[in-house]
């Protein structure tokens, strides 16, 4: 071998290091953005037929790839889990919530038989951020422990909370990397109003703005989960827009979709649920819809901001920029009973220092007001805490049956936005395969060349049950036998155009072609028998 051979193989095995400098000028792998909003539903942004001005997200899409059959798990934590490792999420320990229910499926915690994103791409030298709400470990408190916390899973950086919904002017376990923090006594960012979903994206441009490799960051807002929390001049925007009440936002969000082509000409729209001329307090039920549309409007800002700072880096092209949600709109009327008295006019509770870290929620403001619930006070400002209810879920989830916690179509479909401009030929079009969260870890290791571990610390960890997403970006199919759900005994089986679904532990099965009919109204079951068996089997043997 020459000595000019020998310098270019030495070349070679250097470039090949991780985090080397050679690496760092020669690579061509693509940064990959995860953006994670919550308990919003399939039609809640622009480009998937929402009145609520999402132009970022709408300019991504029309960019990239939007696909229409995408899937989370239905609820919160079990799609963080099932998105952060490419595994169903029980196989991750997270089947439910943060408690151990006694069975590995059911923890509450992360387990170690499981990788993260992070975990999978780290030595394979990309830069790994994460920052919003983690919510996949039940130990929250300052003195820990962290076993499961964002730097022990992988990632380098950390700005966010730990548990998951909370006040968004005062958000309870606030963390910087490993130490809880004050928002009202952090010496590294001190905006005029502290307004959560803000922060997420103000901390997400900081961590752009200093990368210098390839990196991988996973941004999770808790947009738009209550409390209806948003900033004034955002709510401003939506005064009036929902006056005309539920059905009416309905039938035009459905004709939009269609438009779109997000839904077939022929769908059928789910029934209504409730009805606006029974509503006792529309004013108050309107702003609830205001407030919803005014946070979704800040977090599409805030993406607006991310998708700036790539821009000046000229690293927009080469980023691979995905939006989802964790599961379908929820309605849950949490707080909407009125409290006893309306809101105060000074503090009547003695206010809380600037530096005391909140681990829990809070019934009072910093200032000393008391929080407070219902149609007795307008939603929106800090003092306020309440959801936006059953009819507001239903518009959020056009066309679609039932809401979060269900898996039924309005418990599980997501957009899911794809925009990558070296990547990612086709620009504004659809695509129909249907897709899941385990998927993203699956398309993440494929793109970045990292290679996903057998072991990790000793530990075997479980194969990937996902399929990269990159032939869907060239039209592609994606080879696929089955897709799988159970929540709180709800459960779900999908192969092909057929979706075995059933309510509850005890609920009988139902069978949908959603293809034909995605908003799941005609029950097949008792006409393919034999077809419902054969899904029912599946099932079980997958459970």
């Amino acid at each position: 071998m020459s000595r000019h051979q020998i310098l270019y193989a030495f070349a070679c095995l250097i470039a090949a290091v991780p985090g080397s400098p050679l690496l760092a000028q020669q690579d061509d792998r693509p940064n990959i953005i995860v953006i994670l909003s919550d308990d919003m539903g399939y039609s809640d942004i622009g480009c998937y037929g929402s009145e609520i001005e999402t132009p970022t997200l709408d300019a991504l899409a029309a960019g990239g790839v939007r696909f229409t059959q995408f899937y989370n798990t239905g609820r919160c934590c079990p799609t963080r889990a099932s998105l952060l490792t490419g595994l169903y999420p029980h196989q991750a320990g997270i089947g439910h919530m943060m408690n151990d229910r006694g069975q590995d499926g059911y923890r509450g915690d992360l387990n170690r038989q499981c990788v993260t994103i992070a975990e999978a791409l780290r030595p394979a030298g990309y830069a790994t951020y994460m920052v919003g709400k983690w919510h996949v470990t039940k130990s929250t408190s300052v003195q820990g422990p962290k076993h499961n916390w964002p730097l022990q899973r992988g990632f380098d950086r950390f700005y966010g909370t730990i548990h998951g919904a909370g006040s968004f002017f005062d958000p309870h376990t606030l963390v910087r990397d490993n130490t809880m923090i004050s928002a009202f006594a952090d010496p590294e960012y001190k905006p005029e109003t502290y307004y959560y979903t803000d922060a997420i994206s103000d901390h997400a441009v900081r961590f752009i703005e200093k990368n210098k490799k390839p990196f991988f960051m996973y941004t999770a807002y808790t947009t738009a989960h209550w409390p209806m929390h948003a900033l004034p001049n955002d709510i401003a925007k939506y005064d009036g827009r929902y006056d005309a009440g539920y059905a009416a936002v309905r039938k035009a969000r459905f004709a939009r979709m269609k438009k779109l082509g997000v839904i077939r000409d022929d769908c059928e729209l789910s029934p209504q649920a409730g009805d606006w001329t029974s509503v006792d307090n529309k004013v108050w039920e309107a702003a609830c819809m205001e407030v919803y549309a005014a946070m979704v409007d800040n977090m599409d800002q805030g993406i607006g901001r991310i998708v700036e700072a790539l821009r000046a880096k000229d690293q927009l092209d080469n980023t691979l920029i995905f939006y989802l949600q964790d599961n379908g709109g929820c309605a849950e009327n949490w707080n909407r009973k009125a409290s006893p008295k309306g809101r105060a006019t000074e503090a009547t509770v003695k206010p809380l220092p600037l530096e005391t870290i909140l681990t829990t929620y809070a019934s009072q403001t910093r200032e000393g007001y008391p929080v407070l619930k219902g149609p007795a006070v307008m939603p929106g400002p800090a003092d306020t805490y309440t959801a936006y209810g059953k009819g507001w879920a239903n518009v959020s989830n056009v066309p679609f049956r039932e809401y979060k916690h269900w898996v039924h179509e309005g418990g599980i479909s997501t957009p899911l936005v794809a925009h990558w401009p070296a990547g990612i030929a086709r620009h504004g079009e659809l695509e129909s395969q249907p897709s899941h969260l385990i998927d993203i870890m699956a398309t993440c290791i494929d793109l970045s060349r990292a290679s996903y571990p057998k072991t990790l610390g000793g530990k075997a960890i479980k194969p990937m049950e996902g399929r990269s997403l990159r032939p869907a970006f060239a039209g592609k199919t994606i080879q696929r036998d089955a897709l799988y759900w159970e929540h709180e005994g709800n459960r779900a089986v999908r192969v092909g155009h057929f979706k075995l679904v059933a309510k509850g532990r005890n609920g009988k099965w139902e069978l949908y072609d959603v293809e034909a009919d995605r908003a799941e109204q005609h029950d097949l079951a008792a006409a393919q028998p034999e077809r419902a068996a054969k899904l029912a089997s599946l099932w079980q043997a997958y459970a």
